[in-house]
């Protein structure tokens, strides 16, 4: 599961029983900073990505976040793994159902950067003119 101290108040405060805000909740799960594009990328692919594919997608990443981010999010049901038993040894992830259930959230947000990308980029245009 996500290791983060958000995320573990939030599960602190579940268990207790206490009231915990959706939007903080899954921020915990998903807010660590490659989590999001590895679900993107899992989300906007049809076939399985192997760890190399998700490596080469994301640029800026590197193994050992990647390893990370990829078993936290295994952890949380939100991706499956499977492994097949070859040599060298095959790892491919994809979304589970509450993972997919992600994917217009995911494209929700791409779409809402694509604008914000361009209403930015006008911006730095007029101010360089």
């Amino acid at each position: 599961m996500s290791t983060s101290h958000e995320y573990i108040e939030m599960r602190e405060m579940l268990e207790r029983g206490e009231e915990v805000c959706p939007v903080r909740y899954v921020l915990s799960i998903i807010g660590q900073r490659w989590k999001i594009p590895i679900l993107w990328h899992l989300a906007d692919e049809d076939a399985p990505q192997r760890f190399s594919d998700l490596k080469r997608s994301i640029p800026g990443i590197n193994d050992v976040m990647l390893s990370k981010a990829l078993r936290e999010l295994e952890a949380d049901g939100l991706i499956h793994r499977t492994l097949f038993p070859v040599m060298p040894p095959r790892t491919e992830y994809t979304l589970t159902e509450r993972g997919k259930a992600l994917a217009p959230v995911l494209y929700s947000i791409h779409d809402w950067g694509t604008v914000q990308i361009e209403l930015d980029k006008r911006q730095f245009r007029k101010q360089n003119l």
